[in-house]
């Protein structure tokens, strides 16, 4: 039997019997339709939209089920919208839609609901029941109400209207399920859908959790990092404290340190931060940290390996020592050579004044290298050498160390020089 309802075209829902929903209604056409229902039997046709952007659709841009709805309360608004209740009742096919003034009339027939009984049915039933209170609980927008009164429910295809209702899907999903008449696959389908909707609310809920969890985490830090500058300000610190502190994390980042390096001098860092800025073992870490970032890490000179241009500069620097010069160049030769030559050492040897230091400035020129005198003579410690250790206040690094941060090289040429007088003292 068809019958001929005013038409309401529907945007990005879709209404299912036994629905109640409030529609928000702009178009003059939908609110003619409106006007007209209320003028009549308060029975509305309502069709969904194929393109929500569509603001006239005709018949080829509506889906072909829909619904008729009884009108429980219309409102107008002062911007001309109309807010109106419905509620579904019954699935209908649209058949044609016609023309009446101005609205657009729907002409329908009556799509019979089928019956599903069987303990199939029963058991699918309270399975979506159970997964629909799981869906609530993730969604957080549901309460115990609703699980006890879909549990009073007793036809499986009001179930399934009810629970598609309340499931947050994409509307070509939800017209599938309003166009599915067997009740038994409408309830699969829901059940298929709540399943897809599960998984990514329990992903979502992780992320919130996680997010969640680094947030109270960076709070915390930078709570108790404010607790202690207002502690070191109470005690007698100052910002310009904190700025050199930033500063000397900044440096850490920015140097080519190696691992181990880079592990030491973050450890002291962290712990300079809970130190008082006046005591002796702050200063010592201080100290500690200039040296070590003052060092060349990754500055190295590029090394020459020409040994025409080193026999060159050899000859132009010192005349004659032929057997010393050739013995530099073949050490030169063999270190060009091999490029594996670890611990690379040359002993001069000779009385004063013949030539040894300047040897060592000509070979440094003629590899291209940083040169460096460290004069031994009168050396008493060899702590000046490799340095004190840190317990020790006024500590100091040694004189290689302090001569690499001067050289800004990581492979300078070290020239030690008068090592015969090391240790020479009134103990023979």
């Amino acid at each position: 039997m068809e019958t001929s309802y005013p038409l309401l075209p529907l945007r990005d829902i879709v209404v299912f019997p036994g629905m109640v929903v409030p529609l928000f209604v702009g178009r003059a056409k939908s609110v003619a339709a409106l006007e007209a229902a209320m003028e009549g039997g308060k029975e509305i046709a309502l069709v969904a939209q194929l393109d929500p952007a569509c603001d006239d659709p005709e018949r080829e841009d509506l889906y072909d089920l829909g619904v008729v709805a009884q009108v429980l309360q219309m409102l107008k608004l002062p911007d001309g919208t109309v807010r109106v209740m419905v509620e579904g009742s019954m699935r209908v096919q649209l058949e044609e839609v016609i023309p009446a003034g101005d609205y657009v009339a729907a002409r329908v027939s009556e799509v019979t609901a089928r019956e599903a009984e069987g303990t199939e049915v029963t058991a699918m039933m309270r399975q979506v029941v159970e997964q629909f209170g799981e869906y609530t609980k993730l969604k957080k927008n549901g309460d115990e109400d609703t699980g006890d009164a879909l549990k009073e429910i007793e036809d499986a295809g009001e179930l399934a209207d009810t629970i598609a209702a309340g499931i947050a899907v994409k509307v070509s999903d939800k017209q599938a399920l309003l166009t599915e008449p067997d009740p038994l696959k409408r309830l699969e389908m829901v059940m298929a859908f709540m399943e897809g909707e599960l998984s990514v609310l329990q992903v979502e809920r992780k992320i919130r959790g996680r997010v969640k969890r680094q947030m109270e985490k960076n709070q915390r830090e930078y709570y108790l990092n404010e607790q202690l500058k207002a502690i070191q300000n109470e005690l007698g610190g100052s910002d310009e404290e904190t700025n050199e502190l930033d500063e000397l994390a900044k440096q850490i980042a920015a140097t080519k340190l190696s691992k181990e390096a880079r592990a030491k001098a973050e450890g002291e860092l962290k712990k300079l931060k809970g130190m008082q800025p006046m005591s002796a073992e702050a200063t010592v870490i201080r100290n500690y940290l200039d040296v070590l970032l003052g060092l060349p890490w990754g500055k190295r000179s590029k090394v020459k390996k020409d040994i025409a241009a080193a026999q060159d500069v050899l000859d132009a620097d010192h005349y004659a020592l032929e057997k010393v010069k050739d013995r530099i160049v073949e050490y030169l030769a063999v270190q060009a050579r091999t490029n594996k030559l670890k611990g690379p050492i040359l002993c001069l040897v000779g009385p004063p004044g013949v030539g040894k230091t300047s040897l060592g400035k000509s070979i440094a020129k003629a590899t291209g290298r940083e040169f460096v005198r460290q004069s031994l003579g009168g050396v008493r410690d060899e702590a000046e050498i490799r340095g004190h250790r840190r317990t020790y206040i006024g500590s100091l690094p040694g004189k290689i160390v302090t001569n690499l941060r001067k050289a800004g090289k990581a492979n300078p040429l070290f020239l030690l020089d008068e090592i015969d007088k090391l240790g020479q003292d009134f103990r023979g």
